[in-house]
C-alpha cells in the first residue's frame, strides 16, 4: 500500500492505516503482524490503549523495516503538562522499541483546560526538536480548540486532527473549518463499530459496486481526502479494507451518503469537550 495524503507536515502519511483501539495482548500482536504482511504501513496506537509494547513487538517480529512504517501514538490527558509529556513519550518509545514515532497526538484536550494548551504544544515542539517524534497533531479537538492551537503555534506545526467521522457522524463543522485552514483530518471509528454493515443505503451502494458497505464507507472518507484508520483483527477484513483504496464512488453515491448523517457520536467520554 503506497497511497499517501498531503498535509502540512513534511512526513508522508499513508492514507489507510491500521487502528489498534481496544486490541490487547496476543490479539493486537496478531492483528498488527497480519496487517503488515498484507501491506499496511501505518499503525496507530495510544498510551491509554495499553498495547504499545505489543504493537512494538509485532513490528519488530514482522520483518518490516522501521523506515517503511508510519507509527502514531497519542499522549494521554494525565501527561499533558510540560514536565510530564516528554518523559511519558520516552516511556512510549521504550515500549515500542523505537527511537522516535512519526506522529504524536494530544489524545484529548485537557479536561477542564487543567493544562493550558500552550504548555502542551510547546512540549510537543520540544519533543520534535529532540527527535522523539517527526510530527505532532491533535485528536478530538473542536473548532474553537483547533483555532486556539493554530493561533498558538501556527497550522504548520499541526499535522492532523484525528476525530470521529463516519456516515452517521459526518462532523461537518469540524470538517469545514479544517478544510478552510488546510488542516488535515484523520477519521477514526470509520465503520461506526460495524454499524455501516447493515445500513440499507450503504448496502445498496455496495451492491452496485460489487463490494461491501465497509469498503464504501472507507472509500467515501478516502475520497474526501482524510486519512482513515479502521481497526480489524481478521486478515480477510484487513485485506478487504485495503481494497477501498481503489474504489471510486460516484457523485450520486456521495450525495446519498451525505443524507445518512444523524449526529451519532460513539466516542463521548464524560471529559469530552463541548462538541460542535
Amino acid at each position: 500500500m503506497t497511497a499517501t495524503v498531503s498535509h502540512r507536515s513534511s512526513v508522508p502519511m499513508p492514507a489507510l492505516g491500521l487502528g489498534t483501539f481496544r486490541l490487547k495482548g496476543q490479539t493486537v500482536i496478531d492483528a498488527v503482524k497480519s496487517g503488515l504482511s498484507l501491506g499496511y504501513r501505518h499503525i496507530d496506537t495510544a498510551q491509554i490503549y495499553g498495547n504499545e509494547a505489543e504493537v512494538g513487538q509485532a513490528i519488530a517480529e514482522s520483518g518490516v523495516s522501521r523506515a517503511e512504517l508510519f507509527v502514531t501514538t497519542k499522549i494521554w490527558t494525565e501527561h499533558l503538562a510540560g514536565d510530564r509529556l516528554i518523559p511519558s513519550l520516552r516511556e512510549s518509545l521504550a515500549k515500542l522499541h523505537m527511537d522516535s514515532v512519526d506522529l504524536t497526538l494530544i489524545h484529548w484536550p485537557s479536561p477542564g483546560n487543567a493544562v493550558p494548551l500552550k504548555e502542551t504544544l510547546e512540549a510537543l515542539i520540544q519533543a520534535r526538536r529532540l527527535g522523539l517524534t517527526r510530527a505532532n497533531g491533535l485528536s478530538n479537538f473542536t473548532v474553537a480548540q483547533m483555532r486556539e492551537a493554530i493561533g498558538l503555534v501556527g497550522a504548520g506545526e499541526i499535522a492532523t486532527n484525528q476525530v470521529e467521522i463516519h456516515p452517521f457522524l459526518q462532523n461537518r463543522q469540524v470538517v469545514d473549518f479544517a478544510k478552510a485552514q488546510s488542516l488535515h483530518l484523520t477519521a477514526y471509528m470509520p465503520l461506526a463499530y460495524g454499524k455501516v454493515m447493515t445500513d440499507p443505503v450503504l448496502l445498496d451502494i455496495a451492491a452496485r459496486h460489487g463490494t461491501t458497505p465497509a469498503q464504501v464507507s472507507l472509500a467515501w472518507l478516502l475520497q474526501r481526502g482524510f486519512t482513515v484508520i479502521p481497526s480489524s483483527t481478521k486478515p480477510a477484513n484487513q485485506a478487504a479494507n485495503l481494497e477501498a483504496l481503489t474504489l471510486r464512488l460516484s457523485d450520486d453515491d456521495l450525495t446519498r451518503i451525505a443524507t445518512l448523517d444523524r449526529g451519532e457520536r460513539l466516542a463521548n467520554p464524560d471529559f469530552a469537550p463541548a462538541w460542535d
